[in-house]
């Protein structure tokens, strides 16, 4: 069964299309934006680990060493490295959630960032 591969033209998306014969006709509509215009790309060597190994990987204390839990950027690249490792793509909802944290923190409007608690309170640590 042929996996092929496309980005979208109109939106940057990445669509997946299995087929069952390769004379079988591919969609040219796109998934996400339902546009069409697709462009056909390589697709990307998947290499099957089981579930231990992903497990293993993920508990890697190596992995934690530029993790900086009030860096919105450095958290974003946590959760897609996560997410990537046990096979998922984040949602468009969560993307928009971690570029909003970002945008506010390159604002300096973000969480933490007047030393406020959440009752207006000064925190003395």
């Amino acid at each position: 069964m042929p996996i092929y591969e496309f980005i979208c033209t109109h939106c940057g998306k990445r669509n997946e299309f299995i087929t069952f014969r390769v004379s079988e006709p591919v969609p040219d509509t796109c998934a996400h934006c339902e546009q069409t215009g697709l462009r056909r790309i390589p697709s990307r060597v998947r290499v099957r680990l089981s579930e231990e190994t992903r497990l293993e990987r993920l508990a890697d204390p190596s992995r934690f060493g530029s993790l900086d839990e009030n860096d919105p950027k450095s958290m974003a690249r946590f959760m897609k490295a996560m997410t990537h490792e046990m096979g998922d793509d984040l949602d468009e909802d969560v993307d928009s959630l971690i570029e909003e944290a970002m945008e506010e923190e390159a604002a300096g409007g973000g969480e933490g960032s007047s030393g406020a608690g959440d009752d207006g309170t000064e925190d003395l640590d």
